[in-house]
């Protein structure tokens, strides 16, 4: 009767033991708050094209969703992106304005286009840098983009690298655009701030 005793405190104890460690293990999901000393931030300007190609044969956006009711929008809309329509993008960025001038990155995500009334862009994209000082470095957009306005500026929302934690600002201008094609060169001034 003894051994059983002993036999049935053991596993209890066991099992309790069993459940603290579980618990802790399950409610412990974040580290104990400490002080930070903070980085310095720094400020990064950046100057590059953005072309956006959605014609063949090498399209750098593509279609790959559209409104139900495309046919009446077409009908209705000389645009070549309709309201409701979302793009797939891997645009390559570039030194100078001339595609063939050199590729420094690309910008990859999707655009939907969201003005009903007046030609409007949302976009996520992420600008990712494939050669230079920032090699293997992005930062992502995520904003409205008023598309017939020349000039607009778009919202930095975060960054990798040596963009983390990237805040900023993306100021563009229309080069040039095809407006029967949809095809487009886009000036960027980005202004980042970062750690």
């Amino acid at each position: 009767m003894g051994k059983q005793i002993v036999a049935t405190v053991t596993v209890l104890s066991t099992l309790y033991l069993c459940c603290i460690n579980n618990n802790l293990a399950v409610s412990e999901y974040y580290s104990k708050t400490r002080r930070c000393s903070p980085k310095q931030q720094v400020v990064t300007n950046l100057h590059f094209f953005f072309h956006d190609t959605l014609t063949y044969p090498n399209p750098s956006a593509v279609l790959i969703a559209k409104p139900i009711n495309l046919t009446s929008l077409m009908n209705n809309s000389s645009s070549p992106s309709p309201f409701g329509s979302l793009f797939a993008v891997d645009d390559p960025l570039t030194l100078g304005p001339d595609p063939r001038s050199k590729q420094i990155g690309n910008a990859r995500g999707m655009y939907v286009s969201s003005g009903e009334r007046l030609p409007t862009l949302t976009m996520y994209l992420d600008f990712g840098f494939t050669s230079g000082h920032f090699n293997g470095s992005s930062f992502t957009v995520f904003s409205r983009n008023p598309i017939t306005d020349k000039e607009r500026e778009l919202a930095v929302v975060g960054g990798r690298g040596k963009f983390r934690m990237a805040t900023g600002v993306a100021q563009l201008n229309t080069y040039s655009v095809n407006l029967t094609t949809g095809d487009a060169i886009v000036e960027y001034h980005v202004t980042l701030y970062h750690y």
